[in-house]
This record gives structure tokens, sequence and C-alpha cells, in this order.
């Protein structure tokens, strides 16, 4: 789609510096390749990108270019596909640099502050002229949480991983630093070196990744940035909320939480067991304590002031460190010893001395374990308030600041764990401990009304349904055994560790009371003294098809006229999360018909829980393509509708954009400021922008419902459209991918509906299709505009004032942008039935044609990144390095369905998806 994005003078003069570091980092992968891989692979790789940029400016043609790849052996194939993936991770390198690089000169510049940045926040809340109460009252339970999930298509290595980090930092000294001759000889040496280690480290895994593999990968954003990152954020927020605002009563504000999916989240992978769950909860925990351990040590070293010049120390600093005055020269060391001993102690009872090391041990053997994270805080409130007292703030603010907000922040769980499973489930399980216990021999039969009064009842009482010897299947076992594990890790490592649990597939009440009756069996849920229930973890319902978002509101307002139900909730500071599903809502009814029913459904909800007086918390299930709910955050979060947000914001982090947003500090804190800010932005002023929204709420019903008819009448109702699916995409080979621990699908049919998400829009985003991002837009557009120029001026109106709108258009526009339909139609040649072939692409080329011409009439521009010059800029400059990946993907699955049926084959083949997605950078 290189024609549809077009880069002007001052747009190249902009990005120099941006192709001068390619330049550079890809001179030094040939410079690698020639001495490491021969001369003749050197020349294979070097005419491969040289005819790629021909190609864009029409000196060749495709078939040129494809036909170099016809005649090597695949062990010849792969150092090219090799090379390109790896130019893929440094030209993304690159990139975040550039930003970093971009930022720096507008700051240095004194710019006004960029949109989506904190700074620009407070001054539209100062222009607005808000109260203390109001934004006291708006940002009271104020939480930003992103959840990490096991669903990568982020296929990086750990080792690889490292090795971009070292590059990233050396890029750093040569861009800042005043170097020497020598020093730069010396520096772009070391850079060629790590370019070299990166080379000669194999990219993807030999095995599947273990749930264990996806635990260790996601903590390791917490030494590479969160533990720095996220304490420090939440610290500066709340000092410019409470200097701002001094009567909001903020004081105790720390908006950023982090969680995870990682080990909890069972809906459809058999892997998750309760020993996975002690595992991850375990891990999670033995971060944060080793993260404390190690700043306390730190800090015992820094803070060796003596009493006899800083005088005189408060007296709850002399009793913390136990000593007189006239025994101890180092109060401050001495206080900390006792704080060190006292959580070496905590982390020996929590995770046993092999934690810890020999000295820790000997630490702790004399130590009285914290209680809790709030007894440990509550130290380093003493030592905060002495040194405030007799030192410095500045000392305070330092290590010791961002150790008591990290405490804060992660406890001593870390991140809470999701529990996550399928309604399906939970009714198979909850009919057998019902059938065993004598209650109901069939609870499967039951209409709706009578499994509401059954599971009230059990719900309301304090018996259990199941003792230590029943008998059950291996099924219900393993169930209850998962949630038993996730109250042991609520009871070892706080109500924090396990915060939540998960309904996918929730279409009823009775599927919230039945995953209530397993939390109930594991002690989770009970009833309290005075009977009222009693529950840590919040039960929340994950609205997925279109039909369920539609429905959620009715769900929930019936789940609130249930006594009990609606006492638990006023116990849990009277909110109600709900979980949004972008994936299969889009699966379902396409692109535009499912963003539009989830609005929709915020809609109702809000309405539905400020009918009910209660607090609406709203959970997005986003993945990182714009299929699954991605695109730019700040855009995403300022497009929800009026009261969705309140102050509240959760949503999952997937695939390769962890490691974009969150790999190093710089991005991490940008990104994280951006979820912020986008946060206040949303809860404090009016975003949506519209004048009449009944007159746009109906229109967009009438286009989404065009939307999803011509979208079902491709995926859903065209003969054999799931055979052309599997055959011109890469789908098959997916699961071959050691990408995660989970299965592709749900079940074992070909049914799309079971087919999950990530292989779905990965299949089409390989073969740049990009269907799930745009198909049946362009269609309902066409439809409903007719040749009615009111009807044009009215969405072209919709584009430049409703959020919504604008970052429905932009967001398809993205992915339009790295679609083409040159490559998907030689994909499509994998078809081998050509009536059904010509059917389907042509069917696919006509609505990719009518959705650009509905574009370019409803924006004014047919220039599709026009509005996001960063990805202008990373497209135009990139894309020419995909072609050869995307035809080399090509010729491999020629090959290995034409009966090649090698390791290597399969290897090569894994790599050209590895090197697509990193280079796509949110292709699941």
């Amino acid at each position: 789609m290189i024609e549809h994005i077009r880069v002007d003078d001052t747009g190249r003069a902009a990005t120099e510096p941006l192709r001068e570091d390619i330049r550079f980092l890809g001179g030094l992968l040939g410079d690698v390749i020639a001495a490491h891989a021969g001369p003749e692979t050197f020349e294979l790789v070097e005419s491969s990108r040289r005819d790629a940029f021909a190609l864009r400016y029409d000196e060749i043609t495709r078939d040129d270019l494809a036909a170099r790849y016809t005649d090597p052996s695949v062990r010849q194939l792969m150092p090219v596909v090799r090379a390109f993936s790896n130019f893929a991770l440094l030209a993304n390198l690159a990139e975040d640099l550039h930003r970093e690089r971009r930022r720096r000169i507008h700051l240095r510049a004194g710019d006004p502050p960029q949109p989506s940045s904190l700074a620009a926040t407070f001054e539209a809340l100062e222009a607005a002229g808000l109260s203390d109460q109001q934004v006291g009252t708006a940002l009271a339970h104020a939480a930003v949480v992103p959840v990490i999930t096991a669903h990568p298509t982020e296929t990086r290595r750990r080792s690889v991983f490292d090795a971009q980090n070292r590059i990233t930092e050396l890029m750093r000294v040569r861009a800042r630093t005043e170097l020497t001759p020598d020093e730069q000889e010396r520096l772009d040496r070391d850079i060629y070196e790590q370019i070299l280690l990166l080379w000669q480290t194999a990219l993807i895994r030999l095995r599947r990744l273990t749930i264990s593999d996806e635990i260790t990968t996601g903590l390791r954003y917490y030494d590479a940035s969160f533990f720095r990152v996220v304490p420090n954020l939440n610290r500066d927020v709340r000092r410019a909320l409470t200097a701002a605002y001094p009567g909001s009563e903020l004081d105790g504000l720390s908006m950023i939480r982090m969680g995870s999916w990682i080990g909890g989240d069972r809906d459809g992978n058999p892997y998750v067991t309760a020993d996975v769950v002690t595992e991850a909860t375990g891990s999670a925990a033995a971060a944060a304590l080793r993260h404390h351990l190690d700043e306390v040590s730190r800090l015992r070293q820094e803070l060796a002031m003596s009493s006899r010049l800083v005088t005189p120390v408060t007296a709850e600093l002399r009793a913390l460190s136990g000593r007189s005055a006239e025994d101890d020269d180092e109060p401050f060391r001495s206080a900390l010893h006792t704080v060190r001993g006292r959580l070496a102690a905590t982390a020996r009872q929590l995770l046993g001395d092999d934690f810890l090391s020999a000295h820790e041990r000997e630490w702790a053997a004399a130590a009285e374990a914290y209680p809790d994270p709030q007894a440990f805080l509550a130290d380093l409130d003493v030592v905060d308030t002495a040194l405030r007292t007799v030192v410095d703030d500045t000392i305070a603010d330092n290590r010791l600041g961002s150790l008591r907000e990290a405490v804060r922040t992660f406890g001593f769980h870390l991140s809470g764990l999701d529990m996550r499973q399928n309604s399906e489930m939970h009714e198979q399980v909850v009919g057998e401990l019902l059938a065993w216990s004598g209650v109901c021999p069939d609870y499967g039969a039951l209409e709706e009304s009578e499994r509401v009064a059954l599971l009230s009842a059990e719900l309301t009482s304090r018996r259990p349904l199941t003792t230590p010897d029943a008998r059950l299947s291996e099924v219900a076992d393993k169930e209850l055994a998962v949630v038993r594990a996730a109250a042991r890790a609520v009871e070892r490592f706080g109500a924090a560790a396990v915060p939540t649990y998960i309904i996918s597939m929730c279409t009823s009440v009775s599927d919230m009371l039945e995953a209530m009756v397993l939390l109930k069996e594991a002690g989770l849920y009970g009833l309290g003294d005075d009977d009222a229930p009693v529950c840590t973890v919040r039960v929340v319902p994950l609205l997925e098809t279109i039909e369920d978002l539609q429905a959620g509101a009715e769900i929930i307002t019936a789940a609130l006229e249930l006594p009990f139900y609606r006492a638990l909730i006023d116990a849990q500071q009277g909110a109600q999360e709900i979980m949004l599903g972008y994936s299969d809502s889009n699966k379902d009814g396409g692109y535009l018909a499912a963003n539009w029913a989830l609005y929709r459904a915020e809609l109702d909800l809000v309405q539905a829980a400020a009918d009910a007086g209660i607090v609406l918390r709203l959970f997005h299930g986003r993945g990182g393509t714009v299929g699954r709910g991605g695109g730019p955050s700040y855009d995403a979060i300022l497009a929800q509708p009026p009261g969705a947000v309140q102050g509240s914001l959760r949503l999952t982090e997937q695939g390769e954009i962890i490691a974009a947003k969150y790999a190093e500090p710089v991005v991490a804190r940008r990104n994280l400021e951006t979820l912020l800010a986008a946060t206040l932005e949303s809860t404090l002023l009016d975003t949506e922008g519209l004048g009449d929204s009944q007159e746009a709420y109906r229109v967009l019903d009438e286009l989404a419902a065009l939307a999803r008819t011509a979208y079902s009448e491709l995926v859903h109702q065209t003969p054999g459209f799931v055979e052309y699916f599997t055959d011109s995409t890469p789908l098959s080979e997916i699961g071959a991918l050691n990408i995660g621990s989970r299965p592709t699908s749900r079940k074992q049919t070909t049914a799309i509906s079971d087919l999950r998400a990530i292989p779905w829009v990965l299949s089409w985003t390989q073969c740049r299709v990009m269907l799930p991002g745009w198909y049946g837009t362009g269609s309902a557009f066409a439809e409903w505009i007719g040749d009615d120029p009111d009807r044009l001026e009215l969405l072209s109106g919709y584009y430049r004032s409703w959020p919504f709108f604008r970052s429905v258009m932009s967001n398809m526009a993205q992915v339009l942008a790295k679609s083409d339909l040159g490559l998907a139609a030689r994909y499509a040649e994998l078809v081998p039935d050509a009536q059904l072939r010509e059917r389907v692409f042509g069917k696919i080329a006509d609505e990719h044609a009518r959705t650009l011409e509905m574009y370019a009439k409803i924006t004014g521009t047919d220039d599709l990144l026009a509005d996001n010059d960063a990805l202008k800029r990373s497209v135009y400059n990139r894309f020419p390095y995909l072609e050869p990946l995307n035809l080399l993907q090509i010729e491999l699955l020629r090959r290995f369905r034409g009966g090649e049926d090698t390791s290597e084959i399969r290897r090569a083949i894994q790599l050209t998806m590895n090197g697509l997605a990193t280079a796509l950078r949110n292709s699941g």
C-alpha cells in the first residue's frame, strides 16, 4: 500500500537521522553476514535488498524478486530469512531511538507539551477549572492496570532481548556523546560485536514455550523497566495532582498497578494446573521481595550518615535501630539493618530458605517477619521521617522514596494474577459437584431461572458441596485444585495476589454464579458473622460475542437484583468490573460491527451502573492488532463513551506489543504516561465531542448492521471460505511456531468460531490481507451513503469531531497501509481450487478497493497515514524489507505443502513468521 503513503521533503528531512541509524546498523549486519555467512549468502541478501527497493520504484517486477528464491536450497535460503528478520529487529530499535530523539528535540526547544503527555494533560485539566472536590471524588479509587498476558506473538528469546538492549544503550552513547576518533571506533566495534552475537543467536526455540517460560518472560520486564519506572511515575502523578488540587485528598494515590494472566488463564489451555498457579504467584512474589531486599541493602550502604554530623535523629529511628545513641554512630544504617533482617525473615517465611543467600539467612535468623507490606512500609516511613528531619528531602526522595513507592505498588505479591476459565467448563464442573452432593442430579437440564435460584441458595449457605474424600472426575479435580491453589496464594501473599476471576463467554447470570460456587469451595467466597457475603476476588464477566455485548447490561442488572450479590458488590467498594472482548466480537461480526458493539455495550453498561448506583470498572481485552482492539492507546481511551473510564482502566498487553512498549525504561515511561494521561482526561474532561449524540448513535447502528452483513456474507456464508483461509495463509503452520503454550483452537474443530483470535489475526497479517481490521466497512459506508452528499458530509463531520469515529477510521487506515493485495494474491495462489481462489480473493480485492475509496471520500485524503507521521515513517522506511520475507514464506510454504517436510524447512517457515511479526510490530 506504499502508493497510499506520501512522505514529503520535510518528512524526509525529519527522518534522516532515523535512516542514517538504519543504514549504519544495516551496514554492520551486512559486514557480519559477509564475514560469517560467506560471499554467496551476502550477495543473495544484498541483491534481495536492492531488488526490494527497485520493486518500490517499478524498476523490476515482483516475479523477478520471487524468482531469486526458487532455485536455492532451504539451507541456502535460511540465512536470507535470518538476515531480514534480524534487520527487522534492528529497524525497530532504530525507530524507538528516533522517537526518543524527537521527544528530546521538542523538550529542548521548549515546544508546547505533546498530546498524550502528562504535561499536556495537566495543562488541559488546569484550563478546565476543576475543583479539588471534583478531582478528589473522580480519582478516589483511580487505577491504571496493564495486564501482561500469555498470548505471545512475541517470540524473542531472552538472549535476543538482552542483545537488543545492549545495542540500544550503545547507540544512545553514539548519538549523545562527544567521542574521539578512537572512542568512536571502539564504540562502533562494540555495536558490531553485539550484532554478531545477535546473528549467531537462534531467533526461535527448538521446543514450544511452556507456561514456566512464559512466566519467566513476563517477569523480565520488571527488572528491565517496571521496577524503575512505575514507582517514580506513580509518585510524580500523585505529587502533581496534590499540588494542583491540595484539597483533593489524594495523598495515598498510586494509580498504576500491574496485572498478569500468565499462569492463571486456563481458558482452553490444559497446561494451567494448580502447580502452575503456585509457580506464577510464587515467582511474582520472589521478584518483588528480591527487589525490595536488594534496595534495602543498597540503602544500608548509602545511608552511612554519622550521628556526630546529623543530630538529633528521631526517637522512632533509634527505636527501630534497637541501639542507644552512645552505642551507635550510624543510626540510619542500624535501622536499615533491622529492616533488612525482618524483610529477609519475611521472604524466608513466604518463599523458603532456598530463596535467600547464606548471608540473608543469617539476617533472617534472629528477626521477626513482617505480617504484611504495610508493616514493612511503616518501618521505611520511620527512616523517611528521620531523613527529612535531620538530613535533606533530596536524599529521602531518591532511592528510599522509590522503594517506598515500590512497596505501595508491588507489595509482596508484585502483580495481581487474574484467573480465567470458560463458562462451559464451570457449568460442567458445578453440575458434577451438585450431583455428587445430592443437591441436583441434572443441573444441565435446568432453565436459567431455576439455575439462578439453585446457585443463589448455595451461595447463601455455609455448607460446602464437596469433602476431601469426594470422588470426582479428573476435570473437576483439576478445576478445584486450581482454584484452591489461588486461595493458598491469597493466604500467603495477600488478597492483591489474585484480584479477579474472569468468566469467558459469559452469557447469563448463572455463568457468574457458577464461578462463585467454585470460589466458595476453595474458601475464597464465604459468609461473614452477619451472614453477609465476603469475597476478596472480584467476579468479572467477559462479554465476547456481539450478542453477549448487547446483552451485557441486562445480565449485570439481573445479577444486581439478587440481594446477596448486591451486598457483595457493596462490600467491594460498590464496584462491578466487566471485561470486554475485542477479539471474538471482531471474529464474530467484523471490524466496524465489533467496534460499535463495544461502544454501545459500554453506553448500556454505564447507564445500568448509574441506575443501580454502583461504580463500573471496565477491563479491555485488547490485542496488539487493530483487529483485536489494538491501535494507539491514548486515542483508544479517549474514544471511550462518556462515563466509561471513571478513573479506572484495565487493559491487556499482548504479544510483541509488550516488548515494544516496556522493554526498557525510557519507552516504558512514555507508554505508561500515555495510559495515565488518557485515563485522567477521559475521567475529568468531556472527550466525546458530539452535539446530537443520539443521531450519531443511530447512524452507527445502521452502519454496523450493514458492515456485519457484508462481513458475514464472506466469512460465515461463502462456501469454502474456511478452506480458502487455511490454504492461503500459514494457519496450519502457526501451530508449530513456538510462540505460546496454548493450542491454536479452543476445540478440535475447523470452525472459525472455535479458532483462537491470535492465529486468526496472525494468519491474515502474515499474508498481508489484514482482513480483521477492515473487511465489511467499505461496503457499509458505500451502501449507507449511496449518492447522498449530506450523508457523506455527516460522516466527514463525525471524522473531524468524534474521537470514536476518528479512531475507528484512523486504525483502519493503519491496517490498510500495512496490507498489500499484490502479495496477498500470491498467497492466494497456494489455494489448489482455482474457482474457490478466484471467488474468495475476488471478493476480498473488491472490498479492499471499495474501502480505500470510501476512506478517501470521508476523510478527504487518500493518504492513509496523513494523521500518523511516526507510522508513516516506519512504513515508508521498512516495508521494502518485508517483501523478501513474504516471498520467501510463500516459496517455503509451497515446498512444504508439496511434500518437502523436513525439520529445516519447518524452522525456515517459522523464521519467516517470526520476522514478519517482528517487522509489522503488531501482528497478533
